[in-house]
């Protein structure tokens, strides 16, 4: 059994543990929260990739490796994530559990030290950022920006989000866009980095066999440098209720062989913070959330109208969001009918196995986060920025309660947005 407690280390930094002897390598994340903003997104998602090259002890790449060996080979790597309207900028660490170092030494403290060295002691020149460094890392950043285009159904269901909420928070790319990238500097970026410092809420999360007040002692000692302030942002995401009148329309076209149909729902205020949230989630299940959707059965399998066809839900935002790849001719059959199925659920048109088979899904998939360091972590740091204690179990027991006609109403409330269409270039 584990155990999870989230407890205060300073004003607006928070340390959650999950005290379990399930994991041989104990699991640390220290993430800042910024609200999501076109003008910081960049340099944020930039940031942890710099300091990631170097500190002042180990300034660069090969003594941070040779630090992280002597531990036995730990390992340290930023990330960017999105939670709603809140940029998830930080660092994912795993070590060794102290349960099983071979001569009974601690791990997690020297491991704790590390990270928080990372985090606050960079590499510099000249008082800011070393350039070369900084040089580097833009030109990754830049990579991972151009290489989305890539894959098509991710950057369809990305332009669907970036043109239905162009006036919101969340139609801001998680990692900033190429003009926000080319124009960052050593020293803009070293501003950025002390504003993240000072303002930023900060989610710290452990998961191992180490008592909760030892990780508090050891993460208070390895944060200790951060500045101090008592008004630390909250996350905070904007939830529109209602569609407009009509659907927007929105083609594109590109070198493509396979057309791509994404639709976006908004779900009429229904989010994780509402009381209906467990029956949203499984209508999202029910219509295109698993491999026994109405979707993925009918849509592609039975009528052959999708190469694939799911949905997903963003569940702070209030979005549902369906994904098809379609040939062109094929357009308006397949829209047509991803509306008959949803239609077909508003109706109560939801056989029992389906509903069975979708709650079993759901279930199964959050109480499986409990059994891999990386899915929980995530989990709780959704949690985070939702503001939310509630944990794997108890949602699924939520989720155990619903029924079909609360799945119905939950159908009823979703308003068709935006339509974006990538389509292939006329000859």
């Amino acid at each position: 059994m584990s155990q999870t407690e989230r407890r205060e280390l300073f004003p607006g930094v928070w340390l959650r543990t999950v005290h379990t002897d399930k994991f041989k390598s104990a699991y640390l994340s220290i993430t800042l929260m910024a609200p999501l903003d076109p003008k910081t997104a960049a340099a944020n998602a930039l940031v942890p990739s710099v300091l990631r090259r170097g500190t002042g002890v180990h300034p660069d790449m090969e003594s941070l490796s040779a630090a992280l060996d002597q531990l036995y080979g730990g390992a340290i790597e930023p990330v960017v994530r999105k939670k709603g309207e809140t940029q998830c900028v930080g660092f994912v660490a795993s070590f060794l559990d102290d349960a099983y170092a071979l001569e009974g030494e601690k791990i997690l403290e020297p491991a704790a030290n590390l990270l928080g060295e990372v985090l606050l002691k960079p590499y510099t020149r000249d008082g800011a950022f070393d350039p070369d460094y900084t040089a580097g890392e833009k030109a990754n950043l830049l990579d991972r920006i151009r290489g989305q285009i890539n894959d098509k159904r991710t950057y369809a269901t990305h332009r669907l989000t970036q043109l239905m909420c162009g006036e919101e928070s969340f139609g801001v790319d998680k990692l900033g866009d190429e003009a926000h990238v080319e124009a960052i500097a050593p020293a803009s970026l070293w501003r950025r980095y002390q504003e993240l410092m000072h303002e930023a809420a900060v989610e710290v999360y452990y998961c191992g066999s180490a008592a909760p007040g030892r990780v508090e002692e050891a993460m208070r000692s390895a944060l200790a440098g951060l500045p101090v302030n008592e008004d630390r942002l909250d996350p905070d995401c904007e939830v529109r209720i209602s569609a407009g009148p009509e659907p927007r329309v929105i083609e594109e076209a590109m070198d493509v062989t396979q057309g791509k149909l994404a639709m976006g729902f908004r779900t009429g205020g229904q989010t994780c913070w509402e009381e209906d949230y467990p029956a949203l989630v499984l209508c999202n299940a029910i219509f295109g959330g698993t491999t026994l959707s109405k979707l993925f059965l009918n849509v592609r399998e039975k009528l052959s109208l999708c190469y694939y066809a799911s949905s997903m839900l963003e569940k702070m935002k209030g979005l549902v969001l369906v994904s098809s790849g379609i040939e062109f001719d094929k357009y308006q059959q397949a829209r047509d009918e991803i509306m008959t199925q949803l239609d077909n659920i508003r109706a109560g048109k939801i056989e029992d196995w389906e509903l069975e088979g979708a709650r079993r899904t759901v279930v199964s998939s959050h109480l499986a986060a409990l059994d891999d360091q990386a899915r929980q972590e995530e989990f709780w740091l959704g949690q985070a920025a939702a503001g939310l204690d509630d944990t794997p179990e108890e949602l699924a027991a939520r989720f155990e309660a619903v029924t079909r006609e609360q799945v119905m109403a939950a159908a009823q409330r979703l308003e068709l947005d935006t339509i974006y269409f990538l389509k292939g270039k006329e000859d």
